[in-house]
């Protein structure tokens, strides 16, 4: 139960305020549930004509009597009345009132107990949009590298199924862990008044009961985690089906996908069941063994009532067992939540991985000021590799100054990426330093840094929403006449305005109702609005037909205006203007140079002319 109280001790304390209503209606539900009940008694006293008793009015003062003879003078008083009734309008009428006051009692109760589940729903709400909005900001804040680590489908998992599992089972056992201690406190108190006999021996009785509830849900958790586990795998091969349904379907693998479909979805269905069937004794167990207890106490009872000096009568006694088996319903709850809570403790220690994830890329604590773009980017000494990987980078020194346009060149897996992915910081590295302006990277703030640079990638990043949000996206309150000019510099307006909805046109999940070249040119718009002194383009062009390229081409040639270029190639034709060429081999900076001179060089660059020439 400690690792539950520190969830609700992490996420509820926002909300208070609702526990406290809840509270107070609890209290108020338990109160008018104990004097609905309490008819009983008279009722069964008026229809067996048990009550010989004449009784008197009493005044009652609060100043000159103690609470028991406060409380004893409101039961005589009321007996009083109810006898009064039964002379003067007869035992019928009498129980007529004591019906109608029943109903009215019970009234009350039961919209007490509505308001008290009622308050907990914001409670549940909130922690759950808390929960996934920490979740979201945690996944924006984290670098790309613990992405490359981590499956989509399972953070996807994580956010949707993990997150619902913690609201059905630990946010909704909070609301009988409020209700049902306030209840039972009640209903023992009550209990000890009428008999504390025996209440004392039910006491006795109740912890072995206890004791084989918890021996059935102690293995839970651990089932649990597994389960969940599963639905992640689950959920990322939907997630890797969908992005390569063409490759699926051109290698007629339907069937392949399928059987490892299945395979997955098996072995959850045979986890969950087995979960389920363990979650599922809850209620037939503690109803077996509250009807136990039940029989336990009615036979020690009834021991008592057969006996001589009984000390309660027999209304009384069956009043006494109405409230005990009120009491049962609140440790059935208890035993559930046994059941639930533990699945939610499984789905939060899923959660917190993502959450306790450690952000490698450190904000300086006191960020050197950085608002303009004046000198140039020093690239000195750099060398990096990924967790526990391989060298990615080796000692690699460039200088890159303002204005001057730099094309990165090599073959795959040379470092080109890894390189320029350094300069926003999308990396840190593991040595060396990158500077701007004499400023190492990591003393500036993100923010600062990340203002200075656009960037165009070979994939073109488009959201689900119209061709106008994505051209404007991370510019705030960017105009139509600014987004129109962005466009029509990157060669966008003329096929924007084919389009039926124009501006306002939905891209679709990643662009993917306009072409590869329209998509980049919407991209290069983005860019082009962000003006940023500082471009990046990673092989922008690499995958667009002869058409698409040229528009892109000329598109780009715009954007690099009076702007310091730092551009990845794999198509040599598109940087034989740069003011330099980097050629890179196995992370290293072997041949630099314009076109012409690596050219002359008969070195690596020459090699790769030559391969694309042929």
């Amino acid at each position: 139960m400690k690792e539950f109280w520190q969830v609700i001790k992490r996420y509820v304390g926002p909300y208070k305020k609702y526990l406290g209503w809840s509270v107070v209606l609890n209290v108020l539900s338990a109160i008018f549930n104990i004097f609905s009940f309490s008819i009983i008694i008279p009722m069964l006293r008026i229809l067996f004509k048990m009550n010989d008793k004449v009784y008197e009015h009493i005044s009652l003062s609060l100043s000159g009597m103690s609470l028991k003879q406060y409380g004893d003078g409101l039961v005589n008083n009321a007996y009083w009345y109810i006898q009064d009734l039964m002379q003067t309008r007869g035992g019928a009428f009498a129980l007529f009132v004591l019906c109608a006051f029943l109903v009215f009692m019970t009234l009350l109760k039961t919209a007490c107990y509505f308001g008290s589940s009622a308050v907990m729903i914001p409670i549940r709400t909130g922690v759950t949009r808390d929960l996934r909005m920490q979740i979201y900001n945690k996944i924006l804040a984290l670098p790309i590298g613990f992405f490359s680590e981590e499956r989509k489908g399972d953070i996807i998992a994580r956010m949707s199924g993990d997150v619902q599992e913690i609201d059905s089972s630990i946010m909704s056992s909070l609301d009988m862990l409020i209700k049902n201690p306030i209840l039972i406190i009640f209903y023992v108190s009550t209990l000890f008044l009428v008999s504390w006999k025996m209440t004392l021996f039910a006491i006795m009785v109740v912890p072995v009961l206890g004791w084989i509830m918890g021996v059935i849900g102690k293995q839970l958790k651990k089932k649990s985690l597994l389960a969940q586990s599963l639905w992640s795998d689950t959920m990322s091969q939907v997630e890797e089906t969908l992005g390569g349904l063409r490759i699926i379907k051109a290698f007629i693998a339907e069937k392949t996908m399928g059987s490892r479909f299945f395979k997955i979805t098996d072995s959850y269905r045979k986890k969950t069941g087995r979960v389920s069937t363990r979650q599922a004794l809850a209620h037939p167990v503690s109803e077996f063994l509250g009807t136990v207890l039940i029989v336990i106490v009615l036979l020690f009872g009834g021991i008592l009532i057969l006996s001589d000096h009984s000390p309660i009568d027999a209304p009384t006694f069956m009043y006494y067992m109405v409230i005990l088996y009120s009491v049962i319903n609140p440790l059935k709850d208890f035993s559930k939540a046994s059941y639930n809570i533990p699945k939610g403790l499984a789905s939060m220690e899923r959660v917190d991985k993502i959450l306790r994830a450690e952000n490698t890329i450190k904000e300086a604590a006191s960020p050197k000021p950085l608002t303009s773009f004046e000198e140039g980017i020093e690239v000195s000494h750099v060398c990096f590799q990924y967790e526990q990987g391989r060298q990615i980078l080796d000692d690699v020194n460039l200088n890159i100054p303002k204005g001057k346009s730099i094309a990165i060149v090599g073959e795959s897996g040379a470092g080109k990426s890894t390189l320029v992915d350094l300069i926003p910081r999308f990396y840190d590295v593991t040595s060396g330093a990158i500077m701007i302006d004499g400023k190492d990277i990591r003393d500036l703030s993100l923010r600062d840094l990340r203002s200075l640079i656009g960037y165009v990638n070979q994939e073109p990043i488009l959201f689900n929403d119209t061709i106008f949000n994505n051209i404007a996206f991370g510019v705030k309150d960017a105009t139509m006449e600014q987004v129109v000019a962005a466009a029509k510099i990157a060669n966008a307006h003329d096929f924007i305005m084919e389009k039926e909805e124009g501006y306002q046109t939905n891209v679709g999940d990643r662009g993917t109702k306009l072409s590869g070249g329209q998509r980049q040119r919407i991209s290069i718009a983005r860019a082009l609005l962000k003006n940023p002194p500082i471009l990046i383009l990673d092989e922008a062009t690499a995958s667009l037909d002869t058409e698409s390229e040229r528009l892109v081409q000329e598109a780009i040639g715009r954007l690099m205006t009076n702007r310091t270029t730092i551009a990845i190639a794999h198509r040599l034709s598109t940087i034989k203007n740069s003011d330099e060429i980097v050629v890179m081999h196995e992370g290293k900076i072997v041949e630099r140079g314009r076109h012409e001179e690596l050219i002359a060089m008969g070195g690596f660059y020459k090699h790769l002319n030559d391969m694309q020439s042929l």
